[in-house]
């Protein structure tokens, strides 16, 4: 039998298994997707023609075809929906149930994988009314076998009854909550083809909304119309080909239903559609240049057309216009909530209204916009690439560092995003204490200029934040701005990464660290506006790159700076009196005397005063002052007052492997541990404090309360085990992790001083692994002094200070210890 003929006789599993295997050889081939979707949708029509007509249903109910099926539109791994259409007599329709079950077990039993649902047409009328995912599938039906009058009666009742006005409405409201579920950018590193802003989704939005109106079922039916010019529907066809290409090689790729370009799936897309470069890493970038510039016409196409049709089915409304009010806006006018031109040929006559139209628009309060902000809409257009030539070279453009979840000209939109909220009355709530500051900040319209090009000169190889300066200073020459302003934009765009590095990676209760990250700083204003496009830029990177405690981080680097930038000295023991006299008054309010934890106090050091607050300091001396010498360990838990997560504190004596045994416990229940502060008393107790989250902080019933009375429980009986450190879990890279690894790295460095060792290590982050680093230090017997935990996305970078006890005795075991945490790193 020929593969012709194998593909035309399709009678059972083996056969479409075949045939399709025919119509995916061909397409890896040829890539023609079109040819692809309606070999795929005959077959699936062929084999439920045959068990139609072997179920005995015959003419008395109907079988269509729906959604993308319905529109012949069938990928490798699509769901086959179909609609049974049974007669409005119920006695009939009851005597068919049972063929109707068979014929729904021999579909699948013959590897179709069907989406069914068996209705009369009333039915389908009164769901349709109900639902808008049900009305928008059959709008799409396609008679398959059976009655053909009753599937001509379902769809002449199903025309009247759609409302193409409701309708409309109805697909724009989902559109905007699609659009928002994937953060209202086509720009994210792993973009899904089908449902993100600027997918085939959005394609299809506009067939579905035209086909409802009756202005035709095609593209070129809205040609023909004169609601898209020859240009557009060039773009639209090869825009629509080249998505519906993606997705069909990412089912075959994945073997399965696949939508998200995932990191692991990128190369190989690439190759599949013949895009060589000579490593992974290229082909990857450019496949995915290509879908971000593809998205970004259907986002602008999409915007288009939904105005366009919207103008004809509310013709009333958009004859209805309203002057736009201020000197330079005579040629602009507000129709239907939409801001609109008097001139066709107003911007070949005058260019320079581009740029106008997007300020006439930020400054009209009843004109709407699917945009975030007008840097946003100004990206979507292009003319924010065009007027910036170095922006341009951005767009689309990957970022493999793990933590950035958005190409970088959509971060730098993100960024500007964040600036943006500081100073909107509605959003302080978010950041009271930025909003306070760029509220009494000079010219805050200077920290949005800084967020437009802190990364403008990635990609280009070198110091991004150096090359930048050059792109800054021409723009400020450009633009008349004065050379005080200037020099801001300049040094912020050099230093925006240093406000962040200094908080996460050095020792900020450090007065010698603070003193030269204020001599950086200069004077109070360059500190003020890096805090704020500090914090605005971390924020813009991913979710999970954000958190309370790199918060808190940034704030007390601020405040302790501006301390010492108002003449205030650092001096460690005017802190220490501080903190001390702070930590008294609270604890007077919980009638504790200062002579009750005289004895506790005694066996603290300094460091223990200067690298807590105050109010922690209280906590924790109201809960151990009179249980100085317990025998027992001692564990407490509360709500984090950083406004996230738990705060742990753990009081023992101190034994060699207890950081490893606290962290056994937090990687066994899902912990992660954002801070841990290691601190050994003068008789020999540890008396440590974690910062802690995790997805099991609450179950479903449970609470706070429950979740701290079980970790006080389990923790407390888990450092009384004195059983052998358990096994690390060693959990699972991250898929990111595996597509983009990072080379582990370790470096070991002693102080000054000899006392301590500094360790820092950058790897791949995955569950457990700071409890692999800190078994392989106990079965050394080296212990922490202090531990800085630092998670950037999928990447840590954790500094810890070690005892050179051990370590200054033997040489050698630096090595030892450096190759071994390699290792368990890299495992």
């Amino acid at each position: 039998m020929s593969k012709l003929q194998a593909a035309s006789n399709i009678t059972d599993a083996a056969s479409l298994r075949a045939a399709r295997e025919v119509a995916y050889d061909e397409f890896r081939k040829t890539q023609a997707v079109g040819k692809l979707t309606k070999q795929l949708t005959k077959m699936s029509d062929q084999i439920l023609a045959h068990l139609w007509s072997n179920s005995g249903i015959k003419n008395e109910a109907a079988l269509i075809a729906v959604g993308g099926y319905g529109r012949n539109a069938l990928f490798p791994s699509s769901d086959i929906d179909i609609l049974i259409l049974l007669p409005e007599d119920e006695k009939q329709a009851i005597a068919l149930s049972k063929q109707v079950e068979q014929f729904i077990a021999s579909c699948w039993d013959v590897g179709l994988e069907i989406g069914s649902s068996v209705r009369n047409i009333a039915e389908c009328i009164s769901e349709s009314d109900q639902d808008v995912t049900v009305r928008t599938s059959l709008l799409e039906a396609r008679f398959l076998c059976g009655k053909k009058t009753l599937f001509k009666d379902f769809a002449k009742a199903f025309e009247a009854a759609m409302d193409p006005k409701a309708f409309f409405q109805a697909k724009q409201a989902e559109q905007i909550q699609r659009h928002y579920k994937y953060q209202n950018t086509p720009y994210s590193l792993e973009p899904n083809c089908k449902e993100s802003p600027g997918g085939l989704r959005d394609l299809q939005v506009i067939s579905w909304v035209s086909k409802a109106a009756l202005l035709g079922d095609t593209f070129k039916d809205l040609h023909e119309a004169g609601l898209v010019t020859q240009r557009e529907l060039t773009e639209l066809n090869r825009n629509q080909r080249f998505l519906e290409t993606l997705r069909a090689n990412l089912h075959l790729l994945a073997k399965r239903r696949q939508d998200v370009l995932a990191f692991d799936l990128q190369a190989p897309l690439a190759a599949s559609m013949g895009i060589k470069e000579e490593s992974s890493r290229v082909a990857s970038e450019a496949i995915m240049r290509r879908y971000y510039w593809a998205a970004k016409a259907v986002t602008q196409l999409n915007d288009v057309l939904l105005q366009n049709i919207e103008a004809i089915l509310f013709p009333q409304e958009s004859k209805t216009t309203h002057p736009i009010p201020g000197e330079g806006n005579e040629y602009f006018i507000e129709r239907q909530g939409v801001l609109d031109i008097t001139d066709p040929q107003l911007f070949q006559k005058h260019p320079e209204q581009i740029l106008r139209t997007f300020l006439v628009f930020a400054q009209t309060s009843n004109v709407k916009s699917l945009s975030a902000t007008i840097f946003h809409l100004m990206n979507r257009s292009s003319v924010l690439g065009r007027y910036l030539p170095a922006f341009r070279k951005i767009v689309g453009q990957m970022q493999h560092d793990l933590f950035h979840i958005y190409t970088v000209d959509q971060h730098i939109l993100m960024v500007l995003r964040n600036v943006r909220r500081f100073m909107v009355v509605e959003h302080t709530h978010e950041f009271p204490f930025c909003s306070s500051l760029i509220a009494h900040f000079e010219k805050p319209w200077l920290l949005v200029i800084a967020a437009l090009f802190h990364d403008i000169a990635k990609g280009r190889g070198g110091d991004h934040s150096q090359l930048g300066k050059a792109d800054m200073r021409k723009f400020a020459k450009e633009h008349g701005l004065d050379k005080k302003d200037t020099e801001l934009l300049v040094w912020l765009v050099a230093e925006h990464l240093n406000m962040s590095q200094t908080a996460q990676k050095q020792d900020i209760t450090d007065p010698d660290v603070v003193k030269a990250f204020a001599k950086k700083m200069g004077d109070e204003r360059h500190l003020t506006a890096l805090y704020l496009l500090t914090v605005a830029d971390v924020r813009g990177t991913s979710p999970k790159v954000w958190n309370a405690w790199k918060g808190k981080l940034l704030e007390d680097l601020y405040r302790a700076t501006l301390r010492v930038l108002g003449g205030a000295k650092p001096d460690a023991s005017s802190e220490l009196a501080q903190h001390q006299e702070e930590s008294k008054a609270k604890l007077r309010l919980y009638g504790i005397n200062d002579d009750a934890y005289e004895d506790l106090w005694k066996q603290l050091d300094v460091a223990f005063f200067l690298r807590q607050d105050s109010s922690d300091i209280a906590w924790l001396t109201r809960h151990l002052f009179n249980k100085v010498n317990s025998e027992q360990p001692i564990v407490r838990a509360r709500l984090s007052p950083i406004g996230e997560g738990l705060q742990v504190a753990v009081y023992v004596k101190d034994q060699e492997d207890l950081f490893a045994r606290i962290c056994a416990y937090f990687e066994r229940h899902g912990f992660s541990i954002w801070d841990a502060r290691i601190h050994t008393t003068r008789h020999g107790y540890a008396l440590d404090s974690f910062q802690i989250s995790g997805s099991n902080l609450v179950d479903e019933g449970g609470s706070y309360r429950d979740i701290i009375q079980l970790v006080e429980f389990e923790l407390t009986a888990a450092l009384t085990n004195s059983e052998p450190l358990p096994t690390p879990s060693m959990g699972r890279l991250s898929r990111q992790s595996r597509t983009f690894p990072i080379q582990p790295r370790v470096h070991m460095v002693p102080d000054e001083r000899g006392r301590y060792y500094t360790l820092a290590l950058s790897a791949s982050d995955r569950t457990g692994l700071l409890y692999t680093i800190s078994r392989v230090l106990a079965k050394h017997q080296v212990s922490i002094h202090t531990a800085r935990i630092n998670t950037l996305g999928e990447r840590v970078e954790d500094v810890l200070l070690l005892d050179a006890a051990n370590l200054g005795k033997n040489p050698k075991l630096q090595i030892q210890l450096e190759t071994e945490l390699l290792e368990a790193l890299g495992a």
